[in-house]
């Protein structure tokens, strides 16, 4: 079965699904289909973390402009904080993933979150604008990855850390707050993960109901 999350075909990281429940883990997710053999990367290139930004209520478009603008002229430093980006990415995604089953984290994935934390990054303030509340002032490259950071320190230092889980789709592996009633949340959306596990069910009732074999959980894309 082709893999699609509701499809994936022309995806990039400013129409990216934005289920994760915290601005941390949309940025975690923007890693698609982690588990796959070829994860899709959406992080390609300063520009894509700018657009990111902006879809996920991070920036205004004014502000995004400016920081483009900027990186035109700056390119090393651009490629520089892309790097940074995609470090943080990844550390959020471990420290996030093990803080959900309770594991503890590592002390690398720990330093690049606090580095974050702690480099200067512009003078940010909240202000309120026409689709509610937005950052603006961030007058460096790299001040884009202050709020994440943020985001991701208040969750980790929160009882909400322990309802952070993983798509039941481990080739999705995107993450997402569950913040069901019961705590029986199972998939990054029912829209798309969700529907892809039922129509696999339904492709393998088929098939049992007329005696051919379903073969091994890969040919069949078994849930995990």
């Amino acid at each position: 079965m082709a893999q699609s999350k509701s499809s994936t075909e022309g995806r990039h990281a400013g129409n990216l699904p934005l289920e994760g429940g915290r601005l941390c883990l949309d940025f975690v997710n923007t890693l698609d289909w982690r588990g796959a053999p070829q994860p899709v990367e959406l992080l390609r290139g300063y520009a894509d973390l700018l657009v990111w930004a902006v879809h996920a209520g991070l920036l205004e478009s004014e502000a995004a402009a400016g920081l483009q603008e900027d990186a035109a002229l700056r390119p090393d430093r651009a490629r520089d904080v892309l790097r940074r980006a995609v470090t943080l990415r990844e550390a959020l995604h471990r420290l996030l993933r093990t803080a959900g089953v309770g594991e503890p984290a590592s002390a690398a994935d720990r330093a690049v979150l606090n580095a974050e934390l702690a480099s200067p990054a512009g003078a940010w303030q909240l202000v309120p604008g026409a689709g509610g509340w937005h950052w603006q002032g961030a007058d460096d490259l790299a001040g884009v990855l202050r709020p994440i950071a943020w985001s991701a320190a208040e969750l980790l230092a929160s009882p909400e850390r322990l309802r952070v889980k993983a798509c039941g789709d481990a080739t999705c592996g995107w993450l997402f707050l569950d913040a069901s009633r019961n705590g029986t949340r199972r998939w990054c959306s029912m829209a798309g993960c969700g529907n892809r596990a039922k129509a696999r069910r339904h492709y393998r009732r088929q098939r049992a109901g007329a005696g051919i074999g379903t073969g091994s959980p890969a040919e069949t894309g078994a849930d995990a």
